[in-house]
């Protein structure tokens, strides 16, 4: 019989933190429409996850169609009703911040100049040695190796970025990884966490699953900075903060430590603080 008062067992262990990788994934997937989302000015300052199609993480182009934007209708909400992110749709109908939309306005579901996908030809495979159907030819390889992508540079940024806090990183950014679209700074409980540039509060809740309490600020129409992982907010939505103001306690809520979760966002897409962020 298993002791229901004994610690966890390895395999209960692993299972906890499967389950909590994949609540912190799929959060951060929904970070750029729920930044979007608060920046459009939704009725309800309370963030909800959506319940279907919010998280994606690609959108789903569909050359030719559109849709008239009815009364009551978000931009938003749109866009997750047909598998698209809502900064690809408002960038795809050149819509900018504060993203309004009108009724009987005509949307795009596709680039501008998007198209339907080419077919892709076949490629015949060359007959193998010592079959039919044409001479035996030794494989083709490759001379070299295909050349691999190269980083794009750092979109220039007029904001003073500051540092949040002070510590050690513990984690740093990878583009296209979800689970690591900011840095991850440890510290203490209740260590102040500032903000990195001035700015407007757009956000402060519990809301987004995987952050714990988290606060987002609005520096213009195209950055944000979010800090997740907070003791303590400081700050409510709609306060003017300036760079270096305290705005938080470090801690460790929705965290398995005391850190701070820190991302800084162009147009809703994560981008590498360190590449913003003076050298220390």
């Amino acid at each position: 019989m298993i002791d229901r008062h004994a610690g966890a067992t390895p395999d209960s262990t692993m299972t906890r933190k499967k389950m909590t990788k994949h609540m912190r994934t799929t959060a951060l997937a929904l970070l750029p429409a729920m930044a979007l989302a608060v920046l459009a000015a939704c009725s309800s300052t309370v963030v909800r996850t959506p319940s279907t199609g919010a998280g994606a993480a690609s959108s789903t182009p569909r050359p030719g169609a559109s849709i008239v934007v009815q009364r009551g209708d978000t931009l938003y909400r749109l866009a997750v009703n047909n598998g698209i992110s809502p900064m690809d749709l408002a960038l795809w109908n050149n819509i900018a911040a504060p993203y309004t939309i009108y009724p009987g306005q005509r949307l795009r579901l596709y680039p501008q100049d998007g198209r339907a996908p080419a077919a892709t030809a076949s490629t015949p495979r060359p007959a193998a040695a010592g079959t039919t159907g044409g001479a035996s030819r030794p494989p083709v390889r490759p001379t070299q190796a295909p050349p691999q992508p190269v980083a794009a540079p750092p979109v220039a940024s007029s904001i003073a970025w500051r540092w949040p806090t002070d510590g050690q990183i513990i984690g740093r950014y990878a583009a296209g990884d979800p689970t690591k679209q900011g840095v991850d700074i440890a510290g203490r409980g209740g260590q102040p966490v500032r903000a990195a540039g001035d700015g407007v509060v757009v956000y402060s809740g519990s809301g987004l699953v995987g952050y714990g309490e988290l606060i987002i600020v609005k520096h213009d129409d195209q950055w944000l900075s979010a800090y997740g992982h907070n003791r303590t907010r400081l700050v409510n939505e709609g306060t003017r903060v300036k760079a270096g103001q305290q705005i938080a306690e470090m801690g460790s809520s929705g965290a398995a430590r005391d850190m701070l979760h820190f991302e800084i966002r162009y147009n809703g897409k994560p981008v590498d603080p360190l590449r913003y962020l003076p050298a220390r």
